[in-house]
């Protein structure tokens, strides 16, 4: 396995040359970069795929300057609402993607994350709508219309799509507010859409909903695709009166049922191992790629500290064939 970095986090403080060097410098040996997101365009100040496709010269100079470093582009990241009820913002988010599919092709990038999307209620709705319970009925006949007739048709195309362009691992992040949440949902969607679609699995998005992230790991086994590594703690005096959904602002650190950690700061060391040791169990020997959305540690402290919590967990050579047997 390898530590690698989500540089998005970067964006609105270094340069993209910066940033990588912050990520070699903190001791990462891979980088995963944002190309597009929600908004539309959003996260595209380190790469913007519809200016890098102009050419094959732009590609190759952009590529070099992770090269130079010594840093293996991991994968590329697209995170916006492909479903979006809004057709014009719909239209943007599935641009963004598609180019950013084009460039991890063409990159020799096989894997692009991003979320399944969330669809509205009916053709003529202009918002998402996230349906998290069967009652009243009408929910559980709408939940059933949005993948019928819009989630599954969409993906089973987009698929297509991505293998013909070289990106055979489609990495959905199970996020709360999107169709596939959890790993029951993301497994849903692969089954619907082909084994092109599997999973980003971050634990920080299982914690807070009461997921065990390793008890996720082993469900969703080898159609584990990409990991981000970015923990959570929960309050409990919290949850104990106003439970887990919670939309108080990220800032309101006090009063938030649960704050999103940089890896080491909600869960322990042990997990971290026991987490890596079952994701090899799943087949999945690639990198863990560190987000950082720690609101109590700085951008720098917080890329450090977890890189070197993730140094003491990881499994770096390949496992054993047991002489003991």
């Amino acid at each position: 396995m390898k530590i690698g970095v989500f540089s998005f986090v970067f964006q609105d403080l270094l340069s993209y040359e910066d940033a990588l060097d912050w990520i070699v410098d903190a001791g990462a040996q891979a980088v995963e970069v944002a190309s597009g997101g929600w908004p539309a365009g959003f996260g595209t100040r380190y790469c913007n795929p519809a200016e890098l496709l102009q050419s094959e010269t732009k590609i190759t100079e952009w590529k070099k300057k992770a090269d130079d470093r010594g840093l293996e582009i991991s994968a590329l990241s697209c995170h916006a609402n492909l479903l979006h009820p809004d057709k014009a913002a719909s239209a943007e988010y599935r641009k963004d993607f598609r180019d950013t599919v084009r460039l991890a092709g063409k990159l020799g990038v096989r894997r692009v994350v991003t979320f399944s999307g969330c669809p509205g209620d009916s053709d003529e709705a202009k918002y998402p709508n996230w349906i998290t319970c069967p009652w009243p009925t009408d929910f559980s006949t709408l939940l059933e219309w949005q993948w019928n007739e819009k989630i599954i048709p969409f993906w089973q195309e987009e698929v297509k799509f991505c293998a013909d362009q070289g990106v055979d691992m489609v990495a959905i992040e199970p996020h709360p507010g999107f169709s596939v949440y959890n790993p029951e949902t993301l497994l849903k969607l692969r089954e619907a859409a082909g084994p092109v679609i599997g999973a980003n699995l971050d634990p920080s998005h299982l914690f807070w909903q009461g997921i065990d992230p390793i008890a996720a790991v082993r469900a969703v086994g080898d159609a584990i695709y990409y990991v981000h590594a970015k923990d959570t703690i929960v309050d409990h005096l919290n949850t104990q009166v106003n439970g887990v959904l919670d939309t108080k602002p990220y800032s309101d650190e006090a009063n938030r049922s649960w704050l999103f950690r940089t890896v080491g700061y909600g869960h322990d060391l042990k997990f971290w191992k026991d987490y890596i040791s079952n994701l090899r169990l799943a087949g999945y020997d690639y990198v863990l790629s560190l987000e950082h959305e720690d609101s109590l540690i700085s951008l720098k402290e917080g890329l450090v500290k977890g890189v070197n919590t993730l140094k003491e967990a990881v499994l770096t050579e390949p496992k054993i064939q047991p002489w003991f047997d």
